[in-house]
C-alpha cells in the first residue's frame, strides 16, 4: 500500500485513525480506499468516534448501528484513559500553533502510547515534529 507516498515496507497492522480518515472510507473520498486497507485491527479513540457522529448528526445522516459495523469490519474504539489524556495534555505545547484540537491530540495521544503508525487526511499533522508516524491518505 501506498499512501500519499509512504513506502510500502511499513507495517500498517493495528494503525491508529483520525476521524478524518474515517469519515473518508465512509463517504469514499479521496483516501478512503487507504483506510479500508487498514480497517481490520485499527484502534480508534473514543474522541474521534464522538468527532465522527457529531459530524453526520449535523447532517442529518443516520447513525444507527454505525458503530457495530466498524467493530465488524475491525475497528477497536478505546476509550480516552487518564493515561491517553495525559499524554494527550503534553502534546498542547507542540500543536497548539497548528490549532489542533482535543480530538487531534487525543488521536496522536493514542498513536503515541500504542507506538502505531496514525492515518489522517489532515495534511498539517505532518509538518508538525511528532514522535510518530503519520500518514496522510491524501
Amino acid at each position: 500500500m501506498t499512501a500519499a507516498g509512504v513506502s510500502t515496507s511499513i507495517d500498517y497492522q493495528g494503525a491508529v485513525i483520525d476521524a478524518s480518515a474515517l469519515l473518508a472510507y465512509l463517504h469514499d473520498e479521496t483516501g478512503g480506499a487507504e483506510v479500508a486497507e487498514v480497517l481490520d485491527g485499527a484502534l480508534m479513540s473514543t474522541v474521534n468516534l464522538s468527532e465522527v457522529l457529531q459530524k453526520a448528526a449535523h447532517y442529518g445522516v443516520d447513525t444507527t448501528g454505525l458503530v457495530d459495523d466498524l467493530v465488524e469490519l475491525g475497528v477497536c474504539f478505546e476509550p480516552m484513559s487518564a493515561s491517553h489524556a495525559a499524554l494527550a495534555a503534553t502534546l498542547w505545547p507542540s500543536t497548539r500553533r497548528a490549532g489542533l484540537s482535543l480530538a487531534d491530540r487525543a488521536c496522536l495521544a493514542l498513536a503515541q502510547e500504542q507506538n502505531r503508525p496514525v492515518f489522517t487526511a489532515d495534511r498539517l499533522w505532518s509538518e508538525i515534529s511528532l514522535p510518530l508516524s503519520v500518514v496522510l491518505i491524501r
